[in-house]
């Protein structure tokens, strides 16, 4: 009889030693991804956003008045605040000072205790010792009682000495200053967004009133200041101010609220619900919502709950004053948000969001909140102001006639099945894969250049949809016209995700959707007419990363045999030099039609020597901003833009 013997197994190194303990901040530098969001430009803005954060919550708490952020010329970043000034006692279970306790210890700080801060944003406690953690200096200050603490920390938070008084300040009696470098050997080395960190800061000002925030560039030797007394109704002039607003009264509420949340401990939050907006002639909807002054981009029960506020209230006026008539269908939240720019803005203790981003805000008890106070004022409104509500209703009827009339070209539209191919434009040469991933449309302009394009494709993977001339602008026209325009019936049909509410990504044919338009002045305004639509329409497809432009060259640079192409003047300067004294010849391509389908491809559409822009929308306020004007109904401010910056414009149709 055989032995009955056990397989041996072999030993798979996965032991108590495989389990890796990390201490105070190596979490962070071993995985900065998973705090900061990446180690590129938006992680290393983001180290810039927490502890600006941590100064507005201070100012948000009521101590402090200014907050100033300065971009110092060896790449350091500076906060400096007049708020209460970090505790610089002894922390009872680390036996270090609290700065030292706050900016080296995950999850140590005031956020987690309802009597230092009521309301705050950031990373909920983390966000200042995670900007320690990936800093290779960071240097504190801190002001209590006129008297001056410091302490350093260098490679990642290690305290270079314990927490020491410096001096005595007669001037400044509380407050916080903190310095820091990035550690550039975990973060990549980029050049901040002067842009970004101008908008961020302005926004903070609009939303936070009164308080005074300053953004100082030492590079550029430049200093904003910002302060908006009006904090909302400002912002909302500010975001309407190219949109032709019916009336130049803002709907404007800012309320304070004891919430029970729990019945059984008659537990109560205290929140404050700030509302401003008004309506535009346009037919863009702009409605913002932020809590704790986060930009809750997805939207979430403050939303929800404001918008439905707005449509009780409006058809309730509505019918109450014979706008319609008993039996008539009620105007729907589509409706009333139609030619409308709004801003949300919830200061609550407790936020809870669905999922990790923070961008849709979940409490239920806010969304009942919001209808109450929404319906509160704008009935208020509507009653005192007789006429700007005519306005008002009137243009809604109006947005609810055109919802009707667009819904059967709508359903024309809407695709049944995402490769469904009698259901495509006819001018679309389509690619034989139905792997949406590899897949790829390039728009292009006019039927000359689109000819060129469905020779010269890699049939496989790269469809080709041309287009006559120039698309509607939807930023100026009503949905109904819109849906009924052909070129923008073939976009929706080939792109296969629908519109706006209905837009469903999962029936999306290409992964990537790609402009490729003349290199001129036409071309530049036919890209922006299309993005105005992606934009308004089919916001995803842009947030997702599916919208990109294609460039196509200037030149075609000729040695001999020897062909190079240049898609700069700089680049054509560059091939020049190489050149020397030899004799070339040089080509100025002014359209797409003037390349053969070989040029096409090796130039444009070839993805190894292709020059591809991703299409991205860091800031959706912003853009909506730029998009109406650009786009938008006010051709007065376009005007003087363009007299103001004609003088700098070369080659404009060479």
């Amino acid at each position: 009889m055989e032995e009955n013997k056990q397989p041996q197994r072999k030993n798979n190194g996965y032991d108590a030693s495989s389990i890796k303990i990390l201490e105070g901040l190596e979490a962070v530098r071993k995985r900065p991804g998973m705090y900061i969001g990446s180690t590129g430009s938006e992680g290393l803005h983001q180290l810039i956003w927490e502890v600006v954060d941590n100064a507005v919550d201070e100012a948000m708490a009521g101590f402090a008045t200014r907050v100033v952020l300065t971009q110092h010329k060896d790449g350091a970043i500076s906060v400096d605040d007049d708020g209460r000034g970090i505790p610089i006692d002894i922390h009872p279970k680390t036996g270090k000072s609290t700065v030292e306790t706050v900016l080296t210890i995950l999850h140590a700080g005031g956020k987690f205790d309802n009597n230092s801060y009521k309301i705050s944003g950031g990373l909920h406690g983390v966000g200042a010792s995670c900007v320690n953690a990936l800093s290779k200096n960071m240097k504190v200050w801190i002001n209590r009682n006129f008297k001056t603490y410091f302490v350093e920390f260098v490679n990642g938070g290690h305290a270079v000495a314990p927490l020491k008084e410096i001096a005595s300040n007669k001037e400044k009696e509380h407050g916080t200053f903190i310095k820091y470098y990035p550690d550039f050997t975990i973060m990549e080395k980029c050049d901040y967004d002067e842009n970004k960190i101008i908008n961020r800061i302005k926004q903070l000002a609009f939303l936070n009133k009164g308080i005074k925030l300053i953004y100082i560039n030492e590079k550029l030797n430049q200093k904003n200041t910002f302060i908006y007394e009006g904090g909302l109704k400002e912002y909302v002039i500010e975001l309407n101010k190219d949109k032709n607003p019916l009336s130049s009264n803002i709907i404007y509420g800012d309320i304070k609220r004891d919430v029970l949340i729990n019945k059984d401990t008659e537990e109560k939050y205290c929140i404050t619900c700030e509302i401003a907006f008004q309506y535009n002639k346009g037919y863009a909807s702009s409605v913002y919502s932020f809590c704790n002054n986060i930009h809750t981009s997805e939207g979430g029960s403050h939303e929800e709950g404001f918008k439905f506020a707005l449509a009780k209230i409006i058809n309730k006026y509505a019918f109450d004053k014979k706008f319609l008539k008993d039996g008539e269908s009620k105007l729907t939240k589509e409706d009333v948000v139609e030619g409308l720019v709004a801003i949300i803005s919830i200061k609550h203790p407790n936020p809870q969001y669905e999922g990790q981003t923070k961008r849709k805000l979940g409490n239920t008890e806010v969304r009942t909140l919001v209808n109450n106070i929404t319906c509160e004022i704008f009935e208020k409104y509507l009653q005192e102001n007789p006429d700007d509500a005519s306005l008002i209703v009137r243009k809604i009827m109006l947005a609810a006639e055109a919802r009707k009339k667009s819904q059967e070209i709508r359903e024309i539209t809407r695709r049944k099945s995402p490769f469904e191919s009698n259901n495509l434009p006819g001018k679309l040469a389509d690619c034989s894969s139905k792997d949406v991933s590899i897949c790829e449309m390039y728009i292009v302009e006019g039927d000359s250049a689109g000819g060129s394009a469905k020779l010269g494709r890699n049939r496989e993977f790269q469809a080709i949809l041309p287009l006559r001339g120039k698309i509607l602008n939807v930023e100026k026209a009503a949905s109904n016209k819109i849906f009924d325009n052909q070129e923008i019936a073939s976009l929706i049909h080939a792109i296969g995700i629908g519109v706006s509410s209905e837009l469903d990504m999962t029936k999306l044919r290409y992964n990537r959707i790609i402009i490729m338009t003349d290199a001129d002045v036409d071309g530049a305004h036919i890209r922006i007419l299309m993005l105005t639509f992606f934009f308004r329409y089919m916001k995803k497809l842009i947030e997702d990363g599916h919208v990109y432009i294609a460039q196509p060259p200037l030149y075609k640079f000729t040695r001999g045999k020897n062909v190079k192409y240049a898609y700069s003047d700089q680049q054509l300067e560059e091939f020049k030099k190489e050149n020397g004294e030899a004799k070339y010849t040089l080509q100025r391509y002014k359209g797409l039609g003037e390349m053969n389908p070989e040029q096409l491809w090796e130039t444009t559409m070839d993805p190894v020597h292709r020059i591809l822009l991703k299409v991205t929308i860091e800031d959706a306020i912003k853009a909506d901003q730029q998009f109406a004007f650009l786009m938008g109904q006010d051709v007065g401010p376009r005007k003087d833009f363009i007299a103001k910056n004609a003088k700098f414009v070369k080659n404009i149709d060479a």
